[in-house]
C-alpha cells in the first residue's frame, strides 16, 4: 500500500543538540558554579532526565520550564555542585538555558532532512508531520532552522497532554491531516521514522502504521526489542526514500 503521510520524531531524527547537551550544561553552569566533570554532567543529565519523564510524563501538565528547571537543578547537584551556590544561582541558569534550546543557538538539522521533506512533499506528493515528545519551544527551533511550513501538522507532547509511545498521538496527527483529505488516509497507509524503539517504532506499530528505526552513523545503538521481533532500520533519510520507493 502507497505512503501518503511520513511522520517524524524530532531530536536525533530531523535535528540534534548543536553541541553536546552536557557541553551546553557545562557553559552555562561554569559563570555562576564553577567547572564541573563533562562525564559526570551528561551521566547526571541522562538520570534527571529519565527520573522527570517517569515522574512527570507529558511535562505532568506543567509548564515546561518548572519541568526543565527540576532537571536542570538535578543535574547540577549530580555533577556536584554546591547545593546553596546553585540554589542562589538557579533563576539566571535556567532562563540562559531555556532560551538557548528555543532556537539554533542550541539545535541544529541533520544534513539530510530537509531535503527529503522537498522531495516528499514536491516529488512524492506526500503528506509530512511532526510526533515529538518536546515542548513548545521546538516551534522556534524549527522554525529558526528554516523547515518548511508545509512540514504540518506539528504534535508536541507537551501541547498534547500525551506522548509517546502511545498510540493515540500518532492517531491524532493522522486524524488532522484527514481533516484536509477528501479520501481518507488510513493507518496502514502513514510511516513514522524515529530513532527510539519503545517510542517511535512500536508506538507507530502499535497504532496500525508502518515504522522505520533510524540508526544514526555515531548514535548510540540499542538494543532490538524483544526475541523474533522484526526491526526494520534505516541509517538516514535517503534510505527511508529506498524503502518508501520500493512499495510504490
Amino acid at each position: 500500500m502507497k505512503i501518503r503521510l511520513v511522520t517524524f520524531d524530532l531530536l536525533h531524527t530531523l535535528v540534534t543538540p548543536r553541541y553536546p547537551i552536557h557541553v551546553q550544561y557545562a557553559r552555562a553552569f561554569e559563570p555562576y558554579l564553577g567547572p564541573l566533570n563533562p562525564d559526570s554532567l551528561k551521566r547526571s543529565f541522562g538520570i534527571a532526565l529519565r527520573e522527570l519523564q517517569a515522574e512527570k510524563p507529558a511535562y505532568g501538565g506543567d509548564d515546561p520550564t518548572s519541568w526543565w528547571s527540576a532537571v536542570i537543578k538535578r543535574t547540577a547537584l549530580g555533577a556536584g555542585a554546591d547545593a546553596k551556590v546553585l540554589d542562589a544561582s538557579l533563576s539566571a541558569i535556567v532562563p540562559q538555558l531555556m532560551a538557548s534550546f528555543s532556537t539554533k543557538e542550541g539545535y541544529k538539522v541533520f544534513d539530510d532532512a530537509l531535503p527529503i521533506l522537498h522531495t516528499l512533499h514536491n516529488d512524492l506528493r506526500v503528506h509530512t508531520a511532526v510526533v515529538s515528545n518536546a515542548d513548545y519551544r521546538m516551534l522556534s527551533v524549527l522554525e529558526d532552522l528554516d523547515f518548511p511550513s508545509y512540514l504540518s501538522p506539528i504534535l508536541l507532547s507537551d501541547g498534547e497532554g500525551v506522548e509517546k509511545p502511545a498510540p493515540e498521538i500518532f492517531l491524532r496527527a493522522l486524524r488532522r491531516v484527514n481533516g484536509e483529505q477528501e479520501t481518507p488516509i488510513v493507518p496502514a497507509e502513514c510511516l513514522h521514522v524515529g530513532d527510539e524503539l519503545e517510542c517511535d517504532y512500536n508506538g507507530a506499530m502499535n497504532a496500525g502504521m508502518n515504522a522505520l528505526l533510524l540508526e544514526r552513523s555515531g548514535a548510540e545503538q540499542q538494543e532490538h526489542g524483544v526475541e523474533g521481533q522484526s526491526i526494520q532500520t534505516v541509517k538516514d533519510m535517503y534510505e527511508v526514500l529506498e524503502w518508501m520507493r520500493a512499495r510504490s
